[in-house]
């Protein structure tokens, strides 16, 4: 009678674990592999300790200033040194091609920040005015109430005529105190005496209102030439229902 051999019997762990174990692996095996994992994950928790330790020692190092922190640049423009000289030689070139006047200021224009450059010749106010006198002239100053009449020649930044009363063949009249002028322009005018000659560097913040419905679309610098011809004062006469203003 002939006999069958039984298979050989498998035995499956009865527990589970992260540490992969074949179905016949011996005891020897077993202990092994567990002997090197452990020593793993020994060696995992030393590495984490150092890496602690070095941070907490940058930390510590920084803090108390033994170890000094560089500049952080990411969110800086460094600004080059030769950038304010190249705008200032494009913007000469510029009023040289508007023929420009002689002495005319120079706008070095970034963004939104300007820097005027003009020579000693100019005053400069508290309120941002900049002017310079060619000739005084003689007599009083203008006053609230008073006609002045001037010729002007107006300039944009970059030198170029925007508006003249000589080329429109008469000068202008207007009575000083009635917001019939921009801020700026009386401002330049209240202190000159007939027959001075003035040029005035009027700010944006003295500068006329811009919008749609002027003819300034920016805020700009104006820069204007300013004769003073003559002062007058001026009276209101009344005649039935009719009344105006006299000059003489």
């Amino acid at each position: 009678m002939l006999m069958l051999s039984s298979p050989p019997v498998q035995f499956k762990p009865s527990f589970t674990s992260k540490y992969k174990l074949t179905t016949f692996a011996t005891l020897r095996e077993i202990s092994i592999n567990k002997t090197y994992f452990l020593q793993k994950d020994e060696r995992e928790q030393n590495g984490n300790t150092e890496n602690l330790k070095r941070r907490r020692l940058l930390v510590f190092l920084v803090s108390t200033g033994l170890l000094p922190t560089l500049p952080s640049t990411a969110k800086s423009k460094i600004k080059n040194p030769y950038d304010e000289k190249r705008l200032l030689e494009q913007n000469k070139r510029v009023q040289r091609e508007n023929k420009a006047p002689d002495d005319f200021p120079s706008f070095v224009r970034e963004g939104f920040e300007v820097k005027v450059i003009a020579s000693d010749n100019y005053v400069k106010r508290d309120n941002g005015l900049i002017y310079r006198d060619f000739e005084i002239g003689t007599g009083d100053v203008p006053k609230s109430g008073q006609q002045v009449t001037f010729h002007y020649i107006g300039y944009n930044e970059s030198g170029r005529r925007i508006d003249s009363s000589y080329q429109q063949g008469s000068p202008a009249k207007i009575r000083m105190g009635t917001n019939a002028l921009v801020p700026g322009f009386e401002e330049g005018l209240k202190d000159m005496k007939p027959g001075g000659k003035r040029r005035i560097i009027i700010p944006p913040e003295l500068g006329p209102p811009v919008g749609p419905s002027t003819f300034f679309s920016s805020k700009q610098f104006e820069v204007f030439d300013v004769e003073l011809l003559n002062v007058k004062d001026c009276t209101r006469r009344t005649i039935a229902f009719y009344s105006d203003v006299v000059c003489d």
